[in-house]
């Protein structure tokens, strides 16, 4: 689905990511773990075509989209979660949600769409004429993923979706990320809760300070590394016996 080959990018004279590889499947939900500023966001920045890569490949069903523009990269197949939902708080739930099928619109489509919506998160229809500035945290992230499934991506990336919510909520979208990919949509998640995401993804990337020190499958990370030593420190690489 996804091939990513030696990711480079910067902002400005701070180099972000250091030749990064990486690649997801048809049908899995692949985690991109790190501690803040390993250059997690910056990935999925670069492969949705916000932040330009100054070197590097992006393949999306072997098709080249290094350098394209984000509208692009999108009618392609590929929608992303940014961090901090980044909804539209003057506009309503139907609204932000007709703004995420604008590739796509078809009056009988859009219609199956929002029903489909509702299936997956039922408080959006109660919620269907109001604001989004008036929903609670959680309901704006679901209202951030709705809008990005509108336009039947082919990847789906979720930029920390978890990020800022109480323990209640953190639970009901992690239960969410699971059933979307049970439903076989294609994943790639950032996400700082390493535990959490351990829990439900296929394989995982690690990286540190722009570059990759790891991937695998979850069982293989928990074998090699103390996720708590990674986070919050007390180890080098070589106690820690990662194999790069």
């Amino acid at each position: 689905m996804l091939k990513v080959i030696d990711l480079h990018a910067s902002y400005g004279a701070i180099t972000a990511l250091r030749g990064v590889s990486l690649e997801v499947r048809q049908g899995e939900l692949v985690a991109l773990l790190g501690v803040n500023g390993a250059g997690k966001s910056t990935a999925l920045k670069s492969i949705s075509g916000v932040l330009r890569p100054i070197q590097g490949s992006i393949r999306l069903l072997d098709e080249e989209i290094a350098n394209k523009k984000p509208e692009v990269i999108l009618r392609k197949g590929i929608s992303l979660v940014p961090e901090g939902r980044e909804i539209f708080t003057g506009l309503t739930v139907e609204e932000n949600l007709r703004l995420g099928a604008y590739t796509s619109y078809e009056r009988t489509r859009y219609q199956n769409d929002l029903e489909e919506v509702f299936t997956l998160f039922p408080i959006l229809k109660e919620r269907f004429r109001q604001a989004g500035g008036l929903l609670s945290g959680g309901e704006q992230q679901q209202l951030a993923i709705a809008r990005a499934l509108m336009s039947h991506p082919k990847l789906l990336m979720l930029d920390e979706p978890s990020l800022g919510l109480s323990p209640t909520l953190v639970d009901q979208i992690f239960e969410l990320i699971h059933s979307l990919r049970e439903r076989g949509i294609t994943i790639l998640l950032v996400e700082q809760n390493a535990e959490r995401a351990l829990e439900i993804v296929d394989r995982v990337y690690l990286l540190k300070t722009g570059s990759l020190e790891f991937s695998g499958t979850p069982e293989e990370l928990k074998s090699k590394l103390d996720i708590a030593t990674v986070y919050f420190g007390g180890a080098s690489d070589a106690e820690r016996e990662v194999s790069l």
